[in-house]
């Protein structure tokens, strides 16, 4: 921070040397740098966008690397000193994702209770043959073209954010920490909707696959300005367009 780096390039040049007395891998320190410029360059975000920031730290302890790591004998084999190796064995569940054809293991991440294997697959490319266009609304997704339409019920999530935002609105109870927590709740009940979108989009791709159909989609950079204050519309109106999850 004293020196202003945020890229990984300038970080490495500035804090590889002062490693080197750590008596470890070069893999991971490596590694610590690469999660230490992630951080920087979040925070630089947020500072740029206005947002209060504290002194940056990492939550959890980890180790993460992409080299020097081997799977052999259903065991994750990784480097902890020249000539040595620690071996993690893996499960089924594993072993039955990474032995698929065309799988191969990039990166391992390894906290004090768990490991995580972070994988490539080849994609095969499809040939399509036609096109569907996707236009996201308020209460549903319309996918479809001049042959066929199809639509998507999402009007649960419209119901679930007015409750939230009702229920948080008849707060009338004169403290403060209270409120806030209770509203959080309701707060994350509302941002909680993310299964339901998941469905229908899992879907809609599925079909495409099955049918060799190509997706468009419509260009919606800069929709939040057309309902801004002073445009017209109501509070409860404004409230539900920016509530809208056409993401």
């Amino acid at each position: 921070m004293a020196n202003d780096a945020s890229s990984l390039r300038r970080l490495a040049l500035l804090s590889y040397n002062r490693l080197a007395q750590y008596d470890s891998p070069s893999y991971y320190k490596l590694g610590a740098i690469s999660r230490a410029a992630g951080i920087l360059a979040a925070r630089r975000k947020s500072v740029r966008r206005g947002f209060a920031t504290r002194t940056p730290y990492a939550v959890k302890q980890q180790l993460a690397s992409c080299y020097g790591f081997k799977i052999r004998n259903s065991l994750l084999e990784i480097p902890v000193a020249r000539g040595r190796h620690y071996a993690i064995p893996l499960t089924s569940h594993t072993l039955q994702a990474i032995s698929q054809h065309g799988v191969m293991a990039r990166s391992f991440t390894l906290t004090q209770n768990r490991m995580s294997l972070c994988i490539a697959r080849d994609t095969p490319r499809i040939e399509c043959t036609f096109t569907i266009g996707v236009d996201r609304n308020l209460r549903n997704v319309t996918v479809g073209n001049d042959q066929q339409t199809q639509h998507y019920d999402l009007l649960k999530t419209v119901r679930i954010a007015n409750t939230t935002v009702r229920i948080v609105a008849s707060f009338t109870r004169d403290d403060d920490r209270i409120k806030t927590k209770i509203a959080s709740k309701y707060g994350r009940r509302r941002t909680s909707t993310g299964h339901i979108l998941h469905t229908a989009t899992k879907t809609i791709v599925a079909l495409a696959v099955q049918r060799r159909t190509a997706i468009v989609l419509e260009n919606i950079e800069g929709i939040r300005s057309l309902y801004r204050r002073g445009n017209g519309q109501g509070r409860k109106y404004c409230g539900r367009m920016n509530g809208w999850s056409f993401g």
